[in-house]
């Protein structure tokens, strides 16, 4: 058995929520006559028939997989379901049972249609590709990379271009511009133009195509990482943005903030719009809300606002905090995480992802609203695990709710940016760590400030949230955070080492990597001076980090100077604290780069 799965069913075993205790609805769409309303039940692996008018369950269709969103034809014979994880699928269900299994990537997510229907588009999240899929013969007929992490996707009214929402920035966190994009891509040449998002964009969960097919409308946060976190107030550390990109020109158009001057609108997430195009619907999945915005009036006034700005200083004319005042209604809901909406009518039905429910809100032309939940299942206890990743998802235990844990650690992993915190000192940014395994390696700051997880939790709370909680709120944050497993590399051939990463096994042994990164947490929990601090941290000695999902962590080191695993190896390759990696050839360079971001 090798180190890696030795390694995966370690810590597979610590777990012990069930996957299928909750449902965990992630995706939401309506049948094309409105009768029957579709929900994408996470980790309950199932789609869920409502019908709308009873809204009772009808009908269960059971997935072999955990499931991650879904799209249907236009008449609603057929829905194409993505999910799994690296072996990824597209289930085709027909009449409630599944009709056809189609290979797809690494977590495949939001799937989308062609016009013609002829050739399905899926995001392969961690392969940062995307299938076309021809539906006629069901094969692959062309990946598509795109930059990093797609989550979601929309399509162009002509299927011409598919534009798509890369989660987190790619390249070194240790500059002034550090931002995700999004990824344009011309269907029948396959080629791929990026557009850059505001600086500090990250997180971008959602894209969606207007009405009118004019605009792409995304949703992401807005991180301000050029300045130390030493208060929240006024959206100092984080803030949360709707961008608008222009689908004939291919432009970033402009970006408008979604808080309000005392209180955040955090993580936001799910779009859609009224059928006439003249509301706009965002959720909050970090403080359960939705927005309710006038997008004829948002309209005129980026334009009022805009006509006498010139240059690209109007992408950030409209990132104030009042910007949508007059123009927008919030909305508190009654479930918790609206990471899924659709707008049908006046009625918007919500899915939320931690009460397992869906929330049905509707809505007059005045924007007067009552609402109701509708449970999707049985109710089962709340773990500590369970408990601790909606804490951890859940900005209402922030200060003036500006910020989750998620924020800066989507899916407890990294959001890519260098923060500036204040437990070490001002003026040397320190890249945000992955939270995996993070209670089995201590410490949990990179110059060790913070002796292990559990104080870092605790610490977070207190002076990163600026909240007082209670002791059993950090204690199920450490539940949730130590349940988590590791994803299998997408660098595996069929689970296993390729013969590329085995050569490099041979290298990292034989020059000595294995000595401060012993399997199967791949780090001997110590620090040592690299010479790789500089400034006021020049000469302190930093932590050694574990290796299990390095593959998803970039940038690397301390302060993120290195973009990719081998620019860390160049990195060292001339320095003379890895003194076994300057003697190496091209071909074992590669091949020890291949091996570490297998583990």
């Amino acid at each position: 058995m090798t180190a890696i799965k030795k390694t995966l069913i370690l810590f597979a075993a610590a777990t012990s929520i069930s996957a299928q205790t909750y449902l965990s609805p992630c995706d939401i769409d309506l049948s094309p006559d409105a009768s029957s309303l579709y929900i994408t039940a996470h980790t309950g692996r199932k789609i869920l028939v409502m019908d709308v008018k009873t809204r009772a369950i009808k009908q269960q269709v059971p997935l072999p997989g955990e499931p991650s969103g879904l799209i249907q034809t236009a008449d609603g014979s057929t829905l194409y379901v993505t999910g799994g994880s690296a072996q990824g699928q597209v289930w085709k269900i027909q009449n409630g049972e599944i009709t056809q299994t189609i290979d797809a990537g690494h977590t495949p997510m939001s799937p989308r249609l062609s016009p013609d229907e002829q050739t399905l588009y899926v995001c392969n999240r961690f392969n940062d590709t995307i299938s076309f899929i021809d539906l006629n013969s069901g094969e692959t007929t062309a990946k598509v990379p795109v930059v990093r992490e797609p989550v979601a996707a929309d399509i162009s009214p002509d299927g011409r271009h598919l534009f798509v929402a890369n989660l987190v920035p790619a390249g070194r966190a240790d500059v002034d511009y550090v931002a995700s994009v999004i990824s344009v891509i011309d269907t029948q040449t396959k080629q791929v133009k990026n557009i850059p998002l505001v600086n500090g964009a990250e997180g971008v969960r959602d894209i969606r195509i207007s009405p009118d097919g004019k605009k792409i409308f995304s949703t992401h946060l807005m991180a301000r990482f050029l300045v130390p976190t030493t208060q929240l107030e006024r959206g100092w550390v984080s803030t949360d943005a709707l961008s608008v990109i222009d689908v004939a020109e291919q432009k970033l158009e402009y970006t408008v903030l979604l808080d309000d001057v005392a209180q955040g609108f955090p993580n936001p997430w799910a779009i859609d719009f009224s059928k006439d195009g003249k509301t706009l619907v965002i959720s909050s999945a970090g403080n359960h809300e939705i927005s309710l915005i006038d997008l004829p009036a948002l309209t005129k006034k980026v334009e009022s606002e805009s006509a006498h700005i010139e240059g690209e200083a109007h992408l950030n004319a409209h990132n104030n905090l009042s910007f949508l005042s007059g123009i927008r209604k919030r909305i508190k809901l009654k479930g918790n995480g609206p990471r899924s909406l659709v707008v049908n009518g006046n009625h918007i039905y919500i899915g939320h992802y931690f009460t397992d429910d869906v929330e049905v809100l509707e809505f007059s032309t005045d924007w007067n609203t009552r609402s109701g939940l509708i449970p999707l299942g049985d109710e089962y206890p709340v773990t500590p695990e369970r408990q601790g990743e909606i804490y951890f998802n859940d900005a209402a235990l922030c200060f003036q709710n500006w910020l989750s844990c998620a924020t800066c650690h989507p899916d407890a992993r990294t959001d890519a940016m260098n923060w500036d915190l204040l437990n070490d000192g001002m003026g040397n940014p320190k890249n945000v760590k992955s939270m995996l395994l993070a209670h089995e390696t201590p410490r949990a700051m990179w110059l060790g400030v913070r002796d292990s997880a559990y104080v870092g939790v605790r610490a977070g709370i207190r002076h990163i949230q600026f909240a007082v909680r209670p002791e059993k709120d950090a204690e199920d944050i450490d539940a949730y955070l130590k349940s988590l497993k590791p994803v299998p590399s997408p660098y595996l051939d069929n689970g296993e080492l390729s013969n590329s990463a085995q050569r490099g096994k041979t290298v990292f042994e034989t020059i000595g990597c294995a000595n401060c990164h012993p399997a199967p947490l791949f780090s001997d929990l110590q620090m040592y001076d690299m010479g790789t601090t500089t400034g006021q941290d020049e000469g302190l000695p930093v932590d050694v980090p574990h290796l299990v999902e390095c593959w998803r962590t970039a940038p690397y080191l301390h302060d993120g100077r290195a973009a990719t695993m081998r620019d860390v190896f160049a990195e060292f390759k001339h320095g003379d604290k890895h003194g076994g990696i300057s003697g190496l050839s091209e071909k074992e360079l590669n091949d020890l780069v291949e091996y570490v971001l297998s583990l």
